[in-house]
């Protein structure tokens, strides 16, 4: 039975709970996934299947997922991705309708890149002084701690890259699935911006 998908996010909106709650919620698009290949844990070593997922046109494939897609009279998919743990035949497709309304999911994706950032944006540090002549107003201060150890530490908060990694947005609630519009709504926020693909499996599971 199938406990992931792969999707794309959509956009933010709002929504009413029965109690007349207002909670803001993601909505998900949630294409069918066509299942392109079984991995076995005798041939494989592990047990998973390939699914492709997204519209393209069909100059945008190589020959080879050409091929892969016309063995199985489908038309071409921009995304090849790989569900481990989900069982399915080939040709088989995955739908929004693997959900039902209060199901827990996590949502995983790549966040989004916010490039090279000082340590008060990247890690929430306070700035110095800006009075009386001070020029450590946004620098991060001592790294190296003196003459013992002399050295900086690994793992110290430093400026660096921020964003742009792999995030997971643990036990959102499913509010709403909508298999005719592929549309799965979740409450609250999830890695990424528009048109960001995302994994979405079942908590547990």
């Amino acid at each position: 039975m199938a406990t992931a998908i792969f999707g794309k996010k959509k956009h933010m909106t709002q929504a009413f709970l029965d109690d007349g709650t207002l909670m803001g919620v993601t909505v998900l698009e949630v294409e069918p996934n066509l299942i392109t290949a079984v991995r076995t844990k005798e041939a494989d070593g592990y047990e998973a299947v390939q699914v492709g997922f997204g519209q393209v046109k069909s100059s945008r494939v190589n020959k080879a997922q050409a091929g892969e897609f016309a063995k199985h009279d489908a038309p071409p998919r921009r995304h090849l991705k790989e569900l481990r743990g989900v069982s399915g035949e080939i040709g088989g497709s995955l739908g929004a309708d693997v959900f039902e309304i209060g199901d827990k999911v996590h949502v995983s994706a790549t966040g989004k890149g916010k490039g090279f950032q000082g340590t008060i944006k990247r890690h929430n540090f306070s700035r110095g002084p800006v009075s009386h002549g001070s020029h450590n107003v946004r620098a991060p201060g001592s790294v190296g701690a003196s003459a013992d150890p002399a050295r900086i530490f690994k793992g110290q908060k430093m400026p660096g890259q921020m964003g742009n990694k792999g995030v997971t947005v643990q036990n959102l609630e499913v509010v709403n699935v909508d298999a005719e519009k592929n549309e799965l709504w979740v409450r609250g926020g999830v890695p990424g911006g528009k048109g960001t693909v995302v994994k979405i499996r079942k908590a547990g599971e």
